[in-house]
């Protein structure tokens, strides 16, 4: 199922997601979209960040239902001021979400196999609009040392292994006659560049 006027974008740590919908929400049109990012600042999308940071330990299938849980407030709850995706775009806000179930599809799979990420997430509807930001883990992780602060998935080999698992995951799709639409971007290009190609295709759907 297509949840019209849900936007996704999704990459790994450093591709420019983040800095993306910053850009969007300076446009003239901010009014028009609702930003929102995974995970949520609802009670459980907390508890994931400080499990993110290294603060707190989980089992990797702990982590894949935790994420699932989020996920399922992220979409139909109120906990949380970044929630309630599905009633903000029946009224007409056109959603842009800092990743998504995909991120699950990648990084949870890589840590606890594809199978669990998968059943969880199976019941979630997938976005109008799919952005996927492609770049080298290597020049990611520069971007990501930039920062500072390192989160416990922002290590070379585990970007490796999570940007060839991007790919599988988008090939699969692309294969699929779900009705959701794939951008591929080339996130290694200059940040108006890549704004430029993301408006060309949010404009279509204003």
């Amino acid at each position: 199922m297509i949840l019209k006027n849900f936007v996704v974008f999704e990459g790994i740590d450093g591709a420019g997601t983040s800095t993306q919908i910053k850009v969007l929400s300076e446009r003239p049109e901010h009014e028009k979209f609702f930003f929102t990012t995974e995970p949520t600042d609802s009670p459980t999308g907390k508890f994931l960040r400080t499990m993110l940071k290294g603060d707190v330990k989980l089992d990797p299938r702990t982590s894949a239902y935790l994420f699932a849980a989020d996920r399922a407030e992220h979409l139909y709850g109120t906990s949380g001021s970044n929630c309630g995706i599905e009633k903000l775009c029946s009224q007409g806000k056109i959603v842009v979400s800092d990743r998504y179930l995909f991120s699950s599809l990648t990084y949870q799979s890589v840590t606890c196999g594809d199978k669990l990420p998968r059943l969880l997430n199976s019941p979630f509807p997938l976005p109008q609009l799919l952005f996927f930001f492609k770049i080298k883990p290597e020049v990611s992780l520069k971007r990501v040392e930039g920062r500072g602060e390192r989160e416990i998935y922002e290590k070379l080999d585990f970007l490796e292994a999570t940007e060839k698992r991007y790919e599988s995951i988008m090939e699969e799709y692309k294969k699929q006659d779900t009705g959701m639409k794939i951008i591929e971007l080339d996130a290694s290009l200059p940040k108006k560049e890549v704004s430029s190609l993301i408006w060309t295709e949010l404009s279509k759907i204003l």
